[in-house]
């Protein structure tokens, strides 16, 4: 029995964001679960065929921090979420302008 309940304590603390939680740590002790993303639109230059989005998309994606990029062929933007403690919107931008399509950014 004391074995049983032991392991459920272990499990349980494990579950609540560790030792000093379930001792009386602070919030602030545990991990982050929650990331705050961001959303930057960029204006995409020499975007002439459809295949071209895909290769902005993939340069995009291929950011560390970046979660989501969707590609506007028509209106020639691309929309990127990404968590800004890895990244930001510099990086993303280069990684677009690197590929062949200069980017910049137009709306946070």
């Amino acid at each position: 029995m004391k074995k049983s309940l032991l392991i459920g304590l272990a499990l349980l603390v494990t579950a609540s964001g560790g030792v000093a939680y379930a001792v009386g740590g602070k919030a602030q002790d545990r991990p982050a679960t929650a990331t705050a993303q961001r959303q930057t639109t960029f204006a995409i230059e020499n975007m002439t065929c459809a295949t071209c989005p895909i290769t902005v998309k993939k340069a995009m994606e291929g950011v560390t921090g970046v979660t989501a990029v969707s590609v506007d062929f028509a209106s020639k933007t691309a929309r990127a979420t990404y968590d800004p403690r890895r990244t930001n919107a510099a990086a993303i931008a280069a990684a677009s302008t690197n590929a062949g399509y200069p980017a910049r950014a137009v709306q946070s």
